[in-house]
């Protein structure tokens, strides 16, 4: 299916983001593959947790969540009790974690809908505890997950409350730990000051499981790594992964950078999503003339200035501003002056018969042809942030066109 025929589904103004469901899927086969090799003999295989948090990470969370459900993905992960019922809402039945716990008030919502909080503190279980009585629910029926904080200082219990939180558990007759979990703050690095912090972590983390079961609880599934260890630490993948930016066909960047051509030949990715927009004028700007507030372009030579119809209230990083391209006709163009909140300028001097009504790829495959791809992570590197950020920043007024 090509981008015009595609982009004939958006009414009004010509900005949409195309979402590869098969790009998607094959990204999930290709996790759920690589942390099962058949050379090893497991009695089951390690289970996959989709990180559908932040709107899908911009792509749509429970559409995306559905496509991944009927893929196969064995859990879901979310930020809060919200997010979770979206999730059911559109149908989704597997088993939800809210990964950064919850606040006050919540726990009905969770009850509700099914959804598995994270523990990060000791007295959140008395919490929960409560609602689940005052619902009236049977024994072990509540299931949560046990975050420990193994180094990070961010979300979890310190690995010296195992004790602290074996005994508030004892006291809990609705509540069923299902899982222990950790986050890794430095996966994705190799060499410098902080390359020995994810085997610190991973020690600290194997620690407080072994003091559980020492106390006589199970421990339930074991998960601890994200993006980073599931394509480069094998002896992280316990009985669960938890694959976030991957999934959406990217991988982290690494430290040294030599890290991330062996992690994309090992773990081949499409990427998912492709931000389009059109070309909704153009103008011959004279050498000398400024483009766009402020006059932070100044045209050295006579030049041919396209107007597109997506800014920053899109979701075209602002900072992209005279150091950013989009892709026209298989072409780089260069991004030139300030981006605006609904329209970015180009400069189309260099690319061959462009028209009013051409498609611009912000970024991923370009419409007409899908080997030609400006990667996000590579537009994210240039302007010293994540690829997450671009994609989670993708805005709701963006329709999103969910392609097979």
């Amino acid at each position: 299916m090509t981008a015009e025929k595609n982009s004939a589904a958006v009414n009004g103004r010509p900005v949409w983001a195309e979402i590869s469901l098969s790009a998607l899927t094959h990204n999930l086969h290709a996790i759920r593959d690589f942390v099962n090799p058949k050379s090893e003999k497991r009695a089951a295989p390690r289970k996959v947790l989709a990180i559908v948090k932040g709107n899908g990470y911009g792509h749509g969370g429970p559409q995306v969540a559905k496509a991944l459900e009927k893929a196969g993905s064995d859990w879901f992960g979310v930020t809060s009790a919200a997010e979770g019922e979206q999730l059911r809402k559109a149908g989704v039945r597997k088993p939800i974690l809210a990964l950064t716990s919850f606040w006050p008030g919540e726990e009905a919502q969770l009850l509700k809908h099914k959804i598995a909080p994270a523990v990060i503190r000791c007295e959140q279980l008395a919490a929960l505890e409560s609602a689940a009585a005052r619902r009236k629910l049977t024994q072990r029926s509540v299931a949560f997950h046990l975050k420990i904080d193994t180094g990070m200082n961010r979300l979890g219990i310190a690995p010296t409350d195992i004790d602290c939180f074996a005994r508030q558990y004892e006291k809990c007759q609705h509540l069923k730990l299902e899982g222990v979990f950790t986050h890794f703050a430095s996966s994705e690095v190799f060499q410098g000051p902080v390359a020995s912090q994810t085997r610190e972590q991973e020690e600290n983390f194997h620690r407080a499981v072994a003091r559980l079961r020492t106390l006589g609880i199970d421990p339930g599934l074991i998960h601890l790594a994200n993006s980073a260890a599931i394509a480069t630490r094998p002896e992280t993948w316990a009985d669960m992964v938890r694959p976030g930016a991957i999934l959406y066909g990217y991988h982290p960047g690494y430290d040294p950078i030599e890290r991330r051509a062996e992690a994309e030949k090992q773990l081949p990715l499409r990427p998912v999503m492709s931000l389009r927009t059109r070309i909704i004028n153009i103008r011959q700007v004279p050498a000398g003339s400024g483009v766009g507030y402020n006059a932070k372009f100044v045209a050295e030579r006579p030049s041919k200035i396209a107007v597109v119809a997506a800014g920053y209230g899109d979701g075209i990083h602002r900072s992209l501003g005279n150091k950013g391209n989009v892709l026209i006709r298989g072409v780089l163009a260069p991004i030139v002056g300030i981006i605006s909140m609904d329209v970015t300028m180009v400069d189309v001097t260099s690319v061959p018969d462009v028209v009013l009504g051409d498609i611009a790829t912000i970024y991923g495959p370009d419409g007409q042809d899908s080997s030609n791809v400006l990667p996000a992570n590579l537009v994210a590197r240039s302007i010293g942030t994540v690829t997450s950020d671009l994609l989670c920043a993708v805005s709701a007024r963006v329709p999103r066109l969910y392609l097979k």
